[in-house]
């Protein structure tokens, strides 16, 4: 997704997006989901002026802030930090954060609507 898209889909910018991951989830699981090699990347995206990710580091972290919306604003914040650390049935009892660093945002995205839903379990 281009900086474009997310523009015209509502998203924030991409170093906002990252603040707010870094708020909700703490910088440690946002360099676990991304992918990130080093654990204080999360920190610096978070920056105006930072460095940007990688093109494959954005997609997850994009995936990651939509999922983080869907579940919080359903669920709370709390319900939405224990959803994505803990291992989920739908995930073949993978955690959110390693699928999405394992580049299966589209499961990932099931898996929080199916949470949503009700229907996670089945």
């Amino acid at each position: 997704m281009t900086q474009i898209e997310a523009w015209l889909l509502g998203e924030p910018p991409l170093h906002e997006l990252v603040r707010q991951l870094n708020t909700a989830l703490g910088t440690t699981l946002v360099a676990a989901l991304s992918g990130a090699t080093v654990s204080t990347m999360p920190e610096r995206w978070a920056e105006p002026d930072g460095p940007v990710p990688s093109p494959v580091e954005e997609e997850r972290l994009r995936a990651a802030h939509r999922t983080w919306t869907l579940i919080a604003e359903a669920e709370g914040d709390d319900v939405a930090r224990a959803w994505f650390i803990g291992t989920n049935p739908v995930l073949d009892d993978t955690s959110p954060v390693m699928a999405l660093r394992q580049g299966r945002a589209d499961d990932v995205d099931a898996a929080a609507r199916a949470f949503v839903r009700g229907t996670w379990s089945q």
